[in-house]
């Protein structure tokens, strides 16, 4: 009976010497789709794999390969599946995720522009600083944990302000567009924090610190990671691009000055690697697009922050 099939062979000898019988074959994938059907041509011609393609028709096609070459065949595409496939984000329909409102970064910096318009620059007898500068024995010694978290309104004079407010307006914006306001606003909050506390058990009593470039750093340190944790799972030099990219951050941008905050900057940068693995799991992927979770999150963000400050001048 005439037949319609078409059988094309891949990496295959122009003719079969006579008096060798030809191996099994066994099917390894059934493809509905020819330009899936041609990827996986190449994924196994590129390591030598033999193979033949099996057309019933443009929507029906199949890929055979000889018995002996079965496991190797179905890894190499197993291994091409994994390496390709779509985040889980991308999946859920993450990647068209846009946050409710969209000038949280602007909100912010202005926040701290009119902070500054309040408190001026620092000067030994200001009372904003006394109260809400960052000093390592009083957080140490007296336990006054809210100075980790006031210092990030203060800074030290005007240039300091414009600094951290140009770079941070730019960051802060793909930043909250990544994990929403609600999410960002308290992981800003905890990182920047957690990385004043390291700074100061590092330093001991006796360091005074202000200024929102640990804040900054932070999110550096959390857009490298989340950049990171959206690609391939498979563990190679990409693990360290996030850490080289911000480390040359830092070396740019806060390793000089007389009065920079290395330490500040470092750990701020370490931190941010850290939390930017805690927002990127499943839990916070779901509460990204919920707008009453995120309302939450922001509200608790904004009450600690006044509630600190509140501490402090009272």
């Amino acid at each position: 009976m005439p037949s319609n099939d078409r059988d094309y062979a891949e990496n295959q000898p122009a003719t079969t010497p006579s008096g060798n019988a030809r191996s099994p074959e066994v099917r390894i994938a059934e493809i509905q789709d020819p330009e899936t059907l041609n990827i996986y041509s190449l994924v196994l011609s590129a390591v030598d794999i033999t193979h033949r393609i099996h057309m019933h028709s443009t929507t029906r096609m199949e890929i055979f390969v000889t018995r002996s070459m079965e496991e190797k065949a179905l890894h190499e595409l197993a291994a091409y599946a994994v390496e390709n496939q779509e985040p889980p984000e991308l999946q859920k329909g993450e990647a068209d995720f846009i946050p409710t409102f969209r000038a949280m970064a602007p909100l912010l910096i202005g926040s701290l522009v009119l902070m500054y318009g309040v408190t001026g620059d620092w000067q030994p007898d200001s009372y904003w600083f006394i109260q809400g500068a960052g000093d390592s024995r009083a957080i140490l010694e007296d336990y006054q944990f809210y100075r980790l978290i006031t210092p990030l309104t203060l800074h030290a004079d005007l240039v300091h302000l414009l600094s951290n407010s140009i770079l941070g307006l730019f960051l802060l914006h793909f930043f909250f567009h990544l994990t929403g306001n609600g999410i960002g606003l308290t992981a800003l909050l905890l990182s920047s924090a957690s990385a004043n506390l390291l700074n100061v058990m590092v330093h001991g009593p006796g360091h005074l610190f202000v200024g929102f470039s640990t804040a900054t750093f932070s999110v550096i340190g959390m857009l490298c990671t989340m950049n990171y944790i959206g690609r391939s799972s498979r563990f190679r030099l990409l693990f360290l691009m996030p850490i080289m990219a911000g480390l040359a951050l830092l070396a740019m941008l806060g390793s000089s000055g007389a009065r920079t905050d290395l330490g500040g900057h470092l750990f701020g940068l370490l931190c941010g690697l850290t939390y930017g693995n805690l927002v990127r799991l499943p839990f916070f992927s779901t509460l990204r697009t919920s707008f009453i979770g995120q309302s939450l999150l922001g509200t608790v963000a904004i009450i600690v922050l006044l509630g600190c400050w509140l501490i402090a001048l009272s």
